[in-house]
């Protein structure tokens, strides 16, 4: 499949991409919102067929030390054929040079993730504007 890639938030319809994130389904996202995290992220990736968004990613990154991957979506018509795959590779592309790259990952797609050369941090500490929803989602541990 040829995808026509981007990374600039430059004419993105946040409205799709808001859009994409609940199908995916990663949860609500609010377009404006999405224009702000996007816009205030270093690195990003649009994947779009025929005009169509189909994926998106990015990561915060300060350009020496620390790059951190998030927001990884892909249309539900599109997975499985290694789109969410090329998309991390992409933003870890983009990321090189920094000495760790970080990603947070949903629960349960860890193996995804080690595939592609991630590792669990063992000491990696969360504090979530809804601590009893994350602990809830497996996102965070009571200990």
């Amino acid at each position: 499949m040829a995808f026509d890639w981007k990374h600039s938030s430059d004419g993105v319809d946040w409205d799709a991409l808001s859009h994409l994130y609940r199908i995916a389904p990663l949860g609500e996202k609010k377009p404006a919102d999405l224009q702000v995290v996007f816009s205030n992220s270093l690195f990003k990736s649009f994947v779009y067929e025929g005009g169509k968004l189909i994926g998106a990613g990015r990561a915060l990154a300060d350009g020496m030390d620390c790059s951190y991957i998030c927001d990884i979506a892909v249309h539900p018509d599109y997975q499985g054929v290694g789109l969410g795959k090329d998309i991390v590779s992409s933003l870890v592309g983009l990321s090189k040079g920094h000495k760790k790259i970080i990603l947070y990952a949903v629960a349960g797609k860890e193996p995804f993730y080690r595939k592609l050369g991630f590792r669990r941090m063992l000491t990696a500490m969360a504090i979530f504007a809804n601590q009893e929803q994350a602990l809830q989602n497996g996102l965070i541990s009571s200990d």
